[in-house]
């Protein structure tokens, strides 16, 4: 699994232009071929702040996505920054769930 995340600061004057263009965008990727999750997320102390966080089944998937329109889009709101995106790209192994935590947690009792 590949995870991405993508920080964007807005100018304060273009958050809203920056808000619409992401909304714009949310619905489509889930739909691309090995798109498995894609949210659009607001930071609460800091409303020019925005985290988009997407999961793919592989490397190939987000490839294809990063060629897309869509995609261009994105990238194409850095005229609306203050600063430029910055993108992490994960590559995942192994992914564990709420029983590791409840492990982890018996071992500190």
């Amino acid at each position: 699994m590949i995870i991405v995340r993508i920080f964007m600061i807005a100018l304060p004057e273009k958050r809203k232009e920056v808000l619409q263009t992401l909304l714009s965008l949310l619905e489509t990727p889930t739909k691309e071929k090995g798109c498995l999750s894609y949210g659009i997320f607001a930071d609460i102390e800091d409303e020019n702040f925005f985290n988009v966080i997407s999961e793919w089944e592989s490397r190939q998937h987000l490839d294809q996505h990063m060629r897309s329109d869509r995609f261009s889009v994105l990238i194409g709101t850095k005229s609306l920054l203050s600063e430029p995106l910055k993108i992490q790209i994960f590559t995942v192994a192994n992914a564990e769930g709420i029983e590791a935590v409840n492990i982890a947690r018996k071992r500190i009792r």
